[in-house]
């Protein structure tokens, strides 16, 4: 906990959160979650439970005058048996959306994966810690704390040195957007740097970020969810998960897609929705799943174990993904002028794979997160893009 002297201490409401759909209440504070509960009470697997709950794009924010800000939390990290434990998350602070200052917390739960195809884990329950920023700009601001983006994060309390309020709703515009673990952030090293919230930056919105490690996969309750949440801008990215947990075949993905498509449609009718296909990842281009870690070469790479061969009989690879995402926006563009497609090889090709490698054969660096924001910043929100700001 704190330990600074003659702070104001503030418990952490919902008001202070944005970019999550629910928040528990729980022993210690509040826990932020990205899907809400009767989205929760479907989940299959405890790789999606632990994502949700991955606070990815979720940040408190708030106006005060305070230069020394303590924010109290119970993070519980996730670790790979037989692996070094992965560094602390960071948690980014900004001041009137610049990033000014950073910290981690130490200690917390932990939760070590025993077995990585399975998730199953063992836990270890630790302390409350608190992140430190201090010697921030003096007189009123509005406030931003990113929370770790892979670290499930409980917040507790603010300790301020200067009343606090929750931040007023500055009129932006909503950006739903749903995808896998890139879209969550794997590799990206600060929170307010993975790709999503550079996009959101660059485009002016309030970002809602869907991207859920290994588990975009079309799932029927995840499209309830978006259908239910208010937003004026959704994005949705898919096709690598379906295809490295080869969850899928061909016949069955095209209505899965369109099923999910018309459940959005059912809560948001005429909302400019964005359906965009894989990024490059060579390993799954002409290869389908299932994918595969890959430590022979001591570190943690992925690889592609299917047949390609096997794609006659319809399992699927990236390039037959980026096909038939393109054909249903052409198949359904005639009855829904808003509906758009954004080919993932616009946001990382073959060029920018020789620039910005894939470290492990299926993540972008956090060069290529920048490059997939910036791009996509200049695709969707440009004047010409499906997101531009319309005026009367």
């Amino acid at each position: 906990m704190s330990t600074q002297q003659n702070l104001i201490t503030t418990p952490v409401t919902a008001d202070f959160l944005r970019g999550h759909l629910d928040a528990e209440e729980t022993a210690h504070g509040l826990l932020p979650h990205r899907l809400p509960a009767r989205a929760r009470r479907r989940i299959p697997d405890d790789r999606l439970a632990v994502a949700e709950a991955q606070p990815s794009g979720v940040r408190l924010a708030f106006r005060t005058g305070a230069t020394t800000i303590d924010l109290d939390t119970l993070p519980t990290k996730r670790t790979y048996a037989g692996f070094p434990p992965p560094p602390d998350g960071v948690y980014d602070l900004l001041v009137d959306g610049l990033l000014t200052a950073q910290a981690t917390v130490a200690g917390g739960n932990l939760r070590t994966v025993t077995d990585m195809q399975t998730q199953t884990s063992e836990f270890t329950p630790g302390p409350v810690g608190t992140a430190h920023f201090t010697d921030l700009p003096a007189g009123e601001k509005n406030i931003e704390i990113w929370l770790p983006h892979a670290e499930i994060t409980e917040v507790v309390a603010l300790h301020t040195d200067a009343p606090v309020e929750p931040a007023p709703d500055k009129g932006r515009r909503v950006w739903l957007h749903h995808g896998s673990s890139i879209s969550h952030g794997s590799n990206a090293v600060f929170p307010s740097t993975i790709w999503p919230a550079l996009a959101a930056a660059a485009g002016g919105v309030e970002l809602i970020n869907l991207g859920f490690g290994g588990s975009a996969l079309v799932d029927p309750f995840i499209a309830h969810a978006i259908r239910d949440t208010p937003a004026d801008l959704i994005s949705l990215k898919l096709g690598i998960n379906t295809v490295n947990s080869d969850a899928m075949r061909l016949r069955a993905f095209a209505p899965a897609v369109h099923g999910f498509l018309d459940t959005i449609r059912e809560g948001h009718p005429t909302t400019p929705l964005l359906l965009v296909s894989p990024i490059l990842c060579p390993t799954h281009e002409h290869t389908p799943g299932p994918l595969m870690p890959d430590l022979s070469d001591g570190t943690l790479k992925f690889k592609a174990t299917g047949d390609p061969a096997e794609t006659a009989a319809g399992r699927l690879t990236l390039t037959i993904i980026r096909d038939v995402l393109a054909e249903i926006v052409e198949q359904r563009s005639a009855e829904d002028p808003h509906l758009h497609y954004l080919d993932g090889l616009a946001l990382y090709g073959e060029s920018d794979h020789d620039e910005f490698p894939l470290p492990d054969a299926i993540h972008p660096s956090p060069e290529g997160h920048r490059h997939i924001g910036e791009k996509f910043a200049e695709l969707a929100f440009a004047n010409s893009g499906p997101f531009a700001t319309t005026t009367g």
